[in-house]
């Protein structure tokens, strides 16, 4: 953030691991920081750490990407402040695959939670980022979203739609000075991973935050996190249809 330039930061999917480790960056350099998710009793002890970290305004919103009667309040309250408004999207939910074959209704969830619901947030906040001229997006999508696995082919494909969803935003912003960055992390130590089997690699969410941060400053479009995960999903990207069907990854 440049000198005398106010920055508000809207965190969706505040209570997540990687959010918190975002914020408090954000909150070290004085922006103002909205959190939103569903726990408010967490985001309001959440909302004193980050103000006793430099936030100039740290405040906890009720919201639910399956309900998006809590978008408006939460974008009036953004407009309310001076300077640029950013939004960071950290909102995702990932039941096992398991559970979704024998209940295949869990499919709703997974997709509002993961795609439809922050893409209907940011269309909604999108005119008032152009009028101000500004502002940044991270959308936290997944590797997941590279290539459908078997074991988690429905988040993947909510991700993979996240992700297409957010080239076309950040064409959309980038004509009125506004950036996007899409992030697709590999595996990270949250609270969605904790009950996989089979996690190699796993990063901790202050890395992620790191790497968030310097790719917004050097204003890139796409990161993976940690850097080796372009390397193996480029790999997994090129194994044959035919031949990838028959594998167990």
């Amino acid at each position: 953030m440049t000198p005398n330039t106010q920055e508000t930061w809207i965190i969706l999917g505040a209570t997540s691991s990687m959010a918190r480790a975002f914020a408090r960056s954000v909150a070290q350099d004085g922006a103002a920081v909205l959190l939103a998710g569903r726990d408010m009793e967490d985001m309001q002890v959440f909302a004193l750490d980050l103000a006793l970290r430099g936030a100039i305004l740290a405040e906890a919103h009720a919201i639910d990407m399956r309900d998006n009667t809590g978008f408006a309040p939460l974008i009036e309250r953004a407009q309310q402040e001076e300077g640029q408004i950013s939004v960071a999207v950290f909102t995702g939910s990932m039941p096992p695959q398991s559970e979704i074959d024998d209940n295949p209704e869990l499919i709703h969830g997974v997709i509002r939670d993961s795609f439809t619901g922050p893409a209907e947030f940011l269309q909604m906040i999108a005119p008032e980022m152009e009028t101000r001229g500004g502002g940044q997006v991270v959308g936290v999508g997944s590797v997941a979203g590279d290539r459908g696995r078997i074991g988690n082919y429905v988040y993947g494909a909510a991700k993979a739609g996240f992700h297409t969803y957010l080239s076309g935003f950040r064409n959309r912003l980038n004509r009125s000075g506004a950036h996007v960055l899409t992030v697709k992390p590999g595996f990270v130590d949250t609270a969605m991973t904790w009950t996989v089997d089979g996690m190699f690699l796993v990063a901790s969410p202050e890395n992620v935050a790191r790497d968030i941060r310097k790719a917004l400053r050097k204003k890139r479009n796409v990161i993976y996190t940690p850097f080796f995960w372009w390397g193996i999903m480029s790999i997994i990207r090129s194994i044959p249809e035919f031949i990838f069907k028959k594998l167990s990854v």
